[in-house]
C-alpha cells in the first residue's frame, strides 16, 4: 500500500509546540437561556468522546485550536448557537482553561493563534456563522490554514459532508490525520462490514425510511435478521397491504415505496424480517412484540440499532426501547454497536450501567449509514490521499486568485450579510 493511502492518527505527528487544529464535533443540544440568559449543554455525550483526543494533545504540549459548528445559523451570527456553552463546558470535564475567540478567521484569530503556549487551548467561534464553511470556500480553507500547523479531525459526525473545515482545510494541510474517535468509529463499522459476528442483527426505528434505504438495502447483505419499530415500521406494514389507523403517524409514499423495495430484497434473501404485532397507542411497540423481540435478538453475536423503537422521550412509550436494550446490555460474547444521536440518547436514558455494556455508541447518524453505504466517507477519504489540493477542488492557483483586499469585498458582499466578517 502507498504510504500516502495510509490514514494516519495523531500519534503519527510530533505535535509539541505545534499549532493543532482539531476539528471536533461540538453539535450539542442547548437548553434555552436560564436567568442569567446563559445557554448549557444539554448533552455533552460529544464533548465527552473528544477528551481522549484532547487530553493526548494536551500531555504532548500541542498548541491546541479547536473549530467546530453548532446547528444551522445559515451563515450569519446567532447566539443562540455560540461554541460558548460547548466550550465551558469542556473547560469543566478537564478541569482547565479555555480560552474562546469570537470569530474563527481574521487576524485577530491568527493573533491569538500564535499566542496559545503549549498544552493551552483555544475554541474558535461557530464555523458556520461563515456560509463559507458549508460552501467548502477556496480562500476559507486558506484562512483556516493560517492558524494551524497539523490537522486532526474526531468529527466523524461530520465527515460525510465536504465543508470547508471537514474537507478543503485538510485537502491543503500535507500533516493531517484523524483523532482517537474517529480510530474507534472506523474499527467497529469496519468489523460490521468485514468481519461481522453470526448471527449479525439490524435494529431499526426512528421515522423515515427512504433517508436510509440505500444503507439498509447495503446491510441485508451481511444480516441475518431485522427488526423494525417506530413510526418506521408503519411504512413497512402499510408496504404489506396493513392498514394504519389514522390517529398513527401516517408513512409518506416514498417511505411506502422504498419499504416495498426493501421487504422484496429480504424475502429474495430470505431473511428474517420482524415488524411489531401490536403497539401502545401507535407510540411504542406492544409487550408480545417486545416478547418477540427480545426472544428473536437473544442468540446475536453482533447487533447494529440505529433508530429507537418509540417515542422514548415520552416515558409511557419508552418501554420498547428499554427492554431491549436491556435484553442487549445482558448478552455476552455480542458485539453491540448503536449509530444516531436520538438511538444514543435513548441508551444513555436506561442509564449508564445498560449503556457502558454496549461495545460502541456512535457519534454520527447520518455518517455512521453512509461509511456503511459507502465503505468510507469524504472527511476520511481525504486524509488518505496525499498532499493534492485539487482533490477537493481547490487548485492554488484559483485560491490565488485573488487579491485579500478583493476576496474580503467579496466576501462581505456574498455571504455574510449579517455577519460579522474578519474581526
Amino acid at each position: 500500500m502507498n504510504k500516502n493511502n495510509r490514514l494516519k492518527t495523531i500519534r503519527d505527528f510530533t505535535i509539541r509546540g505545534k499549532r493543532v487544529f482539531l476539528r471536533l464535533d461540538f453539535n450539542t443540544p442547548l437548553s434555552q437561556p436560564d436567568s442569567n440568559g446563559i445557554r448549557h449543554v444539554e448533552d455533552d455525550t460529544r464533548i465527552r468522546e473528544a477528551l481522549p483526543t484532547i487530553k493526548y494533545a494536551m500531555e504532548q504540549g500541542a498548541k491546541i485550536i479547536i473549530g467546530s459548528h453548532v446547528g444551522r445559523p445559515n451563515g450569519k451570527v446567532n447566539e443562540a448557537f455560540s461554541i460558548v456553552p460547548a466550550a465551558t463546558k469542556l473547560a469543566e470535564l478537564l478541569n482547565a482553561d479555555v480560552t474562546v475567540s469570537d470569530d474563527c478567521i481574521g487576524e485577530g484569530i491568527e493573533y491569538k493563534a500564535s499566542q496559545i503556549q503549549n498544552g493551552q487551548i483555544l475554541v474558535l467561534e461557530n464555523l458556520r456563522y461563515h456560509k463559507e464553511e458549508e460552501a467548502n470556500d477556496t480562500q476559507f480553507s486558506k484562512y483556516l490554514s493560517r492558524v494551524c500547523d497539523i490537522y486532526i479531525t474526531d468529527a466523524f459526525g461530520t465527515a460525510h459532508r465536504k465543508h470547508a473545515s471537514t474537507y478543503g482545510l485538510p485537502s491543503i494541510i500535507p500533516d493531517r490525520g484523524c483523532g482517537f474517535l474517529i480510530e474507534k468509529e472506523i474499527k467497529y463499522f469496519d468489523s460490521m462490514l468485514h468481519t461481522p459476528g453470526n448471527p449479525f442483527y439490524l435494529i431499526l426505528g426512528g421515522a423515515k425510511v427512504s433517508d436510509k434505504i440505500q444503507t439498509i438495502q447495503a446491510l441485508l447483505k451481511r444480516v441475518q435478521g431485522v427488526v423494525v419499530g417506530g413510526a418506521m415500521a408503519y411504512a413497512f406494514m402499510k408496504a404489506k397491504g396493513e392498514t394504519i389507523p389514522s390517529e398513527w403517524k401516517q408513512p409518506a409514499p416514498e417511505d411506502v415505496q422504498a419499504a416495498k423495495e426493501i421487504l422484496a430484497e429480504a424475502e429474495r434473501r430470505n431473511l428474517p424480517f420482524l415488524l411489531p404485532t401490536d403497539t401502545n397507542s401507535g407510540f411504542d411497540i406492544g409487550p408480545n412484540t417486545i416478547k418477540s423481540y427480545k426472544e428473536f435478538l437473544a442468540g446475536a453475536k453482533m447487533v447494529f440499532w440505529n433508530g429507537p423503537l418509540g417515542w422514548f422521550e415520552k416515558e409511557p412509550y419508552a418501554t420498547g426501547t428499554k427492554e431491549v436494550a436491556n435484553l442487549l446490555a445482558s448478552l455476552s460474547g455480542c458485539v453491540k454497536i448503536v449509530g444516531g444521536g436520538d438511538t444514543v440518547s435513548a441508551i444513555n436514558q436506561c442509564g449508564t450501567e445498560i449503556a457502558s455494556k454496549f461495545d460502541h455508541l456512535s457519534t454520527g447518524g447520518g455518517a455512521a449509514l453512509e461509511y456503511l453505504e459507502n465503505e468510507g466517507l469524504p472527511g476520511i477519504e481525504i486524509l488518505k490521499t496525499g498532499y493534492r489540493p485539487q482533490s477537493a477542488d481547490l487548485a492554488w492557483d484559483e485560491i490565488n486568485s485573488k487579491t485579500e483586499a478583493e476576496w474580503a469585498a467579496e466576501k462581505a458582499d456574498k455571504f455574510n450579510k449579517g455577519g460579522r466578517g474578519d474581526q
